[in-house]
């Protein structure tokens, strides 16, 4: 069968003040008419560049096609005039952003943007076309959509955008659908519909898609075939089965192990690939991946592996054979992970210890209502419930997990116990002494015991300031350290979180992402607190980077006696790390359980489903056809009675009139249900 799009020896450079960048090499890989291929690797391996360079929109970013060929059925994009390159865009081959806010105009309304675009390729009139993006918007799930047509970018919630976003790209029924990771922003739940979405789209208009995702998970539940990219580079392909159950390159079967599986033992050490992925600009000698790799022999230093090819499958790695043999003969679960209470000589506590422990953080029926601006004098004043009585406590020495959907109230709470943001009513208790109302004079003596390691580490960090000066801000705000003390303690620091103490005068742009949140949590632990607040600390890292920060957050915890509030949208990770997990929905806390019972036997349907909605890093294993439909609603106009009731799937004429509380279900168990699952 002829390929649909043929890529052969594609390189892609961009211009810069040093003379041209080359951002991938050599890649040729091929996609077949109605066939998945991901794209998966760390973030810098050239994925979206490589989706970018199809569409030729490097063109507008300094950059250019060196060398190579993209032929979709039979024409060179390669060679193609702009002029001919507008008729193909949107009309052969869309894209799918991984951002859809910055994909649409803010100043035109969806319709406005839907319609351009099918008006640009075809012969219809603007009602035909208005038309056509109701129906679009119909199709992919969007409700009312004649009302959301005539909405801005703005007015929509983040899945609906995607969904809006999804809707422009099929407006004029192309072969090829680019989407550059489609999900990453979006929560578990939007992600399954997403995903869902777009199998169905494929299967009913028969479209190819190019997937770009750094999720395992995606990649096996959606994909045919996966390519491997690293530092520009192509190192292994094949079909995901024969991918997932046998990978031959060490950065695959790395990428593998990183994944944290749902049954993974807490306080066990999560396999990660050590380092990060080179600069284009300082590229090693030999195999590029050869500095990260535990197989890795003089010849890997001295001479690159080309990409051997056969049956549609191939891998670039001198010691293939090896790495095969490896795959067989271990199991993820006994050789390759090491405990970390064995890295730390017995030095744990142990989550007995924990369950007994002193109450650090306690938490009393908090509320935080935000005033919605009225539209006029006579209008009703309405509030958004973000926090709508909470109660929970957190033990010394132990990790609080907090799950739920974005708009679920996680991060509004985690700011309250910190006093970031003072509640609308209720009382915090730190150590037995009441926060509520003290002011910031009065606060700072607490403060040093209370930390923040923030979900984006780079806007954290003042830009003009050595990573040193960052991290020794909050020990000179204290006052208690000379210059020389505070040098010292820096170091102390670097070294602490797994970075060259010498590198302390260079500023934070000259780092990777996860050296970043290093230095993030090295600033967090600098003044010994016993409690850290970790709002989606691990959220925008990729998945080998992640478990490098979990290992280390745990190791921290067994060192210092550190408590954590650990928030996230990834709920193995939230698993794996936490002791107790508080399931978030709408402003209210709707369970509370130790982890590992939580996920074997969830008691609320909320959480169940959430559970359900994680994508299984197996291929041909779907996640659950019964995931959560629709969005979580606006917290200023909450459902009555039980909030979740609109979405679930066992809601009675109860649950629409009253609203459960959090009741006692066993040791250490709550849930806010009507007919718990247990």
């Amino acid at each position: 069968m002829e390929a649909l799009l043929d890529i052969q020896e594609l390189s892609v450079g961009f211009r810069t003040k040093n003379g041209l960048l080359e951002a991938i090499t050599n890649i040729s890989f091929s996609i077949q008419p109605g066939e998945t291929v991901c794209l998966v690797g760390e973030s810098g391996s050239g994925k979206t560049v490589t989706s970018k360079a199809i569409m030729r929109l490097i063109d507008y970013e300094n950059g250019s096609i060196t060398r190579g060929s993209i032929v979709l059925r039979g024409r060179d994009i390669a060679t193609l005039p702009e002029a001919e390159l507008r008729q193909l865009r949107g009309k052969r081959v869309a894209m799918v952003f991984q951002e859809p806010m910055a994909a649409f105009d803010p100043v035109f309304t969806i319709g406005q943007q839907i319609v351009e675009t099918i008006m640009q390729h075809e012969r219809v009139s603007r009602r035909e076309a208005w038309d056509r993006g109701i129906e679009l918007l119909s199709r992919v799930g969007i409700p009312e959509p004649a009302i959301r047509m005539k909405q801005y970018p703005g007015e929509l919630s983040g899945g609906m955008l995607q969904r809006a976003m999804i809707a422009m790209a099929l407006s004029c029924s192309p072969e090829l659908l680019i989407a550059d990771e489609p999900t990453t922003a979006l929560d578990v739940t939007i992600q399954a519909q997403i995903l869902k979405l777009l199998q169905e789209l494929q299967q009913e208009l028969g479209m190819s898609i190019l997937l770009i995702t750094h999720d395992l998970g995606i990649a096996a539940e959606m994909a045919d075939r996966i390519v491997v990219m690293y530092a520009g580079r192509i190192v292994e392909q094949g079909t995901a089965a024969e991918l997932f159950a046998r990978p031959r390159h060490p950065y695959t079967r790395g990428l593998l192990q990183s994944i944290p599986p749902l049954d993974s033992v807490r306080g066990e050490r999560l396999y990660a690939i050590q380092g990060s992925i080179p600069s284009l600009a300082a590229l090693p000698v030999g195999c590029l991946f050869h500095p990260r790799c535990e197989y890795a022999t003089e010849r890997c230093k001295e001479e690159a592996p080309p990409l051997v090819e056969s049956s549609g499958s191939g891998v670039a790695c001198w010691h293939e054979e090896r790495v095969a043999a490896a795959v067989v003969k271990a199991s993820h679960s006994n050789s390759i992970r090491v405990r970390v209470e064995e890295l730390l000589e017995g030095n744990s506590v142990d989550a007995a210890s924990r369950k007994d422990s002193e109450i650090l953080f306690e938490a009393e029926h908090l509320h935080k209502y935000y005033p919605v601006k009225r539209k006029s004098f006579t209008a009703p004043r309405t509030f958004i419930r973000a926090v709508d009585d909470v109660s929970f406590s957190i033990r010394r020495n132990e990790t609080f997990g907090l799950v739920g959907e974005s708009g679920s109230g996680k991060s509004t709470l985690g700011r309250i116990l910190l006093q970031m943001e003072q509640a609308t009513s209720g009382k915090v208790l730190f150590q037995g002494k009441d926060l509520t109302g003290l002011n910031g004079p009065q606060l700072r003596p607490l403060r040093r015991d209370m930390q923040v390691i923030f979900q984006d580490p780079y806007g954290s960090l003042n830009p003009r300031w050595t990573i040193g000066d960052s991290i020794a801000e909050p020990l000179k705000v204290h006052g208690e350290w000379s210059a020389n003390e505070r040098r010292t303690r820096v170091e102390e620091l670097l070294q602490l979180v797994g970075l060259d103490p010498s590198s302390s005068g260079k500023y934070p742009h000259e780092f990777s992402g996860g050296q970043r949140q290093r230095i993030g949590i090295a600033r967090a632990i600098a003044l010994s607190p016993s409690f850290i607040l970790a709002d989606e600390a691990v959220s925008a890292l990729d998945v080998s980077v992640q478990a490098q920060i979990v290992n280390l957050l745990q190791e921290l915890q067994q060192k210092l006696g550190l408590t954590y509030l650990f928030i996230a949208h990834g709920l193995q990770i939230v698993r794996h790390i936490s002791d107790r997990i508080g399931v978030m929905y709408l402003g209210k806390l709707v369970e509370i359980a130790p982890s590992d019972e939580l996920f074997r036997q969830p008691a609320h349907p909320y959480t169940k489903l959430l559970i359900e909605s994680i994508p299984q890093p197996v291929p041909g294993q779907h996640s659950s056809s019964a995931f959560i439909q629709g969005e979580i609603p606006s917290p200023a106009n909450p459902p009555s009675g039980c909030r979740f009731h609109p979405r679930c799937p066992f809601a009675t004429e109860r649950c629409r009139k009253e609203q459960p509380e959090l009741r006692p279900l066993g040791e250490d168990r709550f849930a806010a249900c009507h007919y718990t699952l247990i």
